[in-house]
């Protein structure tokens, strides 16, 4: 079950709600929360991505501050391997490095423990987190595996919003695989 049949993905997206005007007026929201307190619908999930993931010969799951931590440590759990957070700046207590992404107006970082994989060099990493919009945080934390010394081997991600066009600019730098896209 590599990938989900036609029939997986519409149980799947059942399981979400569509919230309307959130955070403001125009944006549907789409909340996994639905899913996660689904005990039958997790699970399922969570079984697709372990097949998937099993063969990958992973040794560390990153995952994206905040949901990505939880479908990254149920996954790092499931496979035997090391969860590793990626975090917001100023979050992690140890020594970090960082990386920047440019928002509509400004910018954001976010950060990674120096000895996020604990010396083994080229790590073989998945990122992992619940949705890729525009790209700007899902590129970064790549960004970051790779700076660290390992490989971000691909992006998983439970949600793309395609017309906002993030997996084009993530796809420039590891492979993104998503579960259910959302045009």
């Amino acid at each position: 079950m590599k990938e989900l049949k036609p029939t997986d993905r519409e149980y799947l997206l059942s399981k979400i709600r569509d919230v309307k005007d959130f955070p403001k007026p125009g944006i549907v929201f789409k909340d996994i929360t639905t899913l996660l307190n689904d005990r039958e619908a997790f699970s399922f999930l969570m079984d697709h991505l372990e097949q998937r993931y099993r063969e990958y010969d992973l040794d560390f799951i990153a995952g994206i501050d905040s949901r990505g931590f939880i479908f990254g440590s149920a996954l790092s759990d499931r496979l035997g391997v090391g969860f590793v957070p990626i975090r917001k700046a100023g979050k992690l207590p140890y020594t970090t490095i960082a990386e920047k992404y440019a928002l509509e107006y400004g910018f954001d970082e976010v950060e990674i423990h120096i000895d996020a994989f604990r010396g083994k060099e080229d790590a073989k990493v998945l990122l992992i987190d619940d949705l890729i919009a525009t790209g700007g945080t899902a590129v970064a934390a790549a960004n970051l595996i790779n700076k660290a010394g390992a490989k971000c081997v691909e992006a998983c991600m439970v949600l793309n919003l395609t017309f906002l066009e993030g997996r084009e600019k993530l796809e420039k730098i590891t492979p993104l695989y998503s579960v259910l896209d959302i045009s």
